[in-house]
């Protein structure tokens, strides 16, 4: 005789009939099933993310584009004389269009026993952390391809707003190598370099209000690696085991508390740091070759320059997303198993790449070849670094869409 308060075979969740259990979901053995891993995988992609909530984002309920409004100039007469006739300068409206891409990206997977994972959280949880992880790091790779052609994209030809080359970061040389694999000086990056850094993220601040671009929610991704260096600044690598000053970023008064206290791990992907209004992420996302991130557009070819980082704002590149995830699951009965997908549409577009530069590591061939726009060493042309990267494709759709 069953004890009162015992489950009955038909309050588990293995269970071929869908009026078994509690209502909702889909009919059939796997009836908790999408429910349960969908929200998972949402939540894994959530935690994973670094760069979906860094740019400017939509969400669309249908279509496939979206079209991000620009306006042209109000001219000035500084002086208006009598009969003079103001024309009203050219202040008429008009457009970047971003599409989303042709193709979505997917996470799936096939098991042959799918109530397993409906009851055993340590198998689901698993597979949700992968998908999740997978979609978001495909995404994240996605958006840095985008950053890394804004930051070399040259100005328009018919720019509304009058850019023209003087109003565009030049690329930003940190580090000088002559000899090395690429990705070899980030691997390696010394406190001169992420000293460097620190003064190049100070100098597109000048540039930006010198321009009168927005100074607002500024960040600056770098690699983990040189992240740990800004983070470390200050402590002595080599000679006594003292500090030879109080480290920049460890939380001391005397530089105004920056930082965590050294003995505290800054070791998430989600750590950052703050230097002078400017956010410093880390990713594990910046490509030292090929990357490989959907269609051709996003695959730059980033063997041939070190990239110490980005400095970005939120309006530089545009992301779209598409009803959000889909998930969908079908039981194979040739194969007996259950075949699971979880798929999202996306799409990435540069809006403002007067917003971006990017820090770069140059060999000494390299250098000699570019032209010197300054005493400080940086390139005067984003056209060289866009065709060392193969961002045309990418750079092709930055254009004014309609009048």
């Amino acid at each position: 005789m069953a004890a009162v308060g015992d489950l009955a075979a038909t309050d588990l969740v293995l269970r071929t009939s869908l009026t078994d259990g509690p209502n909702g979901g889909a009919a059939g053995a796997n009836k908790l099933w999408l429910p349960l891993w969908s929200g998972e995988v949402i939540n894994a992609y959530d935690q994973y993310n670094i760069f979906e909530n860094l740019i400017s984002s939509k969400s669309l309920s249908g279509g496939f584009s979206y079209e991000f409004p620009v306006t042209g100039l109000v001219s000035l007469n500084a002086s208006w004389d009598a009969g003079e006739e103001l024309v009203g300068g050219d202040s008429s409206s008009t457009t970047f269009k971003v599409n989303l891409d042709k193709r979505p990206m997917a996470a799936h997977f096939e098991t042959d026993n799918v109530d397993l994972l409906i009851t055993q959280w340590d198998y689901r949880s698993e597979l949700a952390r992968q998908a999740g992880l997978t979609l978001s790091s495909t995404r994240d790779k996605q958006i840095v391809s985008a950053l890394i052609a804004a930051s070399v994209a040259a100005p328009l030809d018919s720019d509304p707003r009058g850019l023209g080359v003087s109003n565009f970061p030049a690329p930003a040389i940190v580090n000088t190598v002559n000899t090395g694999a690429i990705g070899f000086a980030v691997s390696n990056c010394t406190d001169a370099v992420a000293l460097t850094i620190l003064q190049k993220i100070e100098n597109y601040l000048v540039l930006m209000q010198e321009n009168d671009y927005p100074v607002q929610n500024v960040m600056c991704a770098v690699p983990p690696k040189v992240f740990q260096v800004i983070r470390a600044l200050g402590i002595p690598r080599s000679g006594n085991t003292t500090f030879a000053n109080q480290p920049m970023f460890g939380a001391s008064d005397a530089y105004g508390g920056a930082g965590m206290n050294i003995q505290a791990g800054m070791n998430a992907l989600s750590d950052s740091l703050d230097y002078m209004g400017v956010k410093i992420v880390k990713t594990n996302h910046i490509p030292r070759t090929t990357v490989a991130a959907g269609q051709a557009k996003y695959n730059l070819t980033c063997g041939t320059v070190d990239i110490f980082g980005i400095i970005f704002q939120k309006e530089a590149v545009a992301g779209l997303s598409l009803m959000g995830m889909k998930v969908d699951s079908i039981q194979d009965i040739r194969r007996n198993t259950q075949f699971t997908v979880a798929s999202m549409l996306k799409g990435t577009g540069i809006l403002r790449p007067e917003l971006c530069q990017i820090l770069i590591g140059l060999t000494a061939v390299q250098v000699s070849s570019v032209a010197v726009a300054d005493t400080e060493g940086e390139v005067n042309t984003r056209a060289l670094l866009a065709a060392l990267l193969g961002a045309g494709t990418f750079i092709g759709e930055y254009a004014v869409t309609s009048a």
